[in-house]
């Protein structure tokens, strides 16, 4: 069985996985919204439930998928102490965005206002 990293590393299941956040999605939508034929998104649905990332539900004539939050939350629990090294960043970066906003414009030589 693949690692959660390994399964979420393919682009298609990455887009699929953040559709199903937004809805809960039959595999036509998916197919629709994707735009990649049946065969390749039940074959990417196959792999998310089996991994435990998606569960299915039958409703009528079609199988309904929505999204399983558990190993996204051990992948969350695995990201915790490497958030430190990116949180520093953003929150400088929202520091000098802040100085920018506080400091005036002043006007450029030769350009009238």
């Amino acid at each position: 069985m693949e690692s959660s990293f390994a399964i979420i590393a393919e682009p298609n299941r990455r887009s699929i996985l953040s559709l199903l956040a937004a809805s809960e999605c039959s595999v036509g939508e998916l197919e629709r919204q994707l735009r990649m034929p049946q065969t390749s998104v039940s074959k990417h649905l196959r792999v998310l439930r089996e991994a435990g990332f998606v569960e299915s539900r039958v409703e009528a004539q079609r199988r309904v998928y929505r999204l399983r939050p558990e190993p996204l939350m051990e992948v969350d629990a695995w990201l915790t102490p490497f958030r430190r090294f990116w949180t520093a960043h953003v929150d400088a970066l929202e520091r000098h965005l802040d100085r920018m906003d506080a400091t005036p414009e002043t006007p450029t030589k030769g350009k009238k206002r």
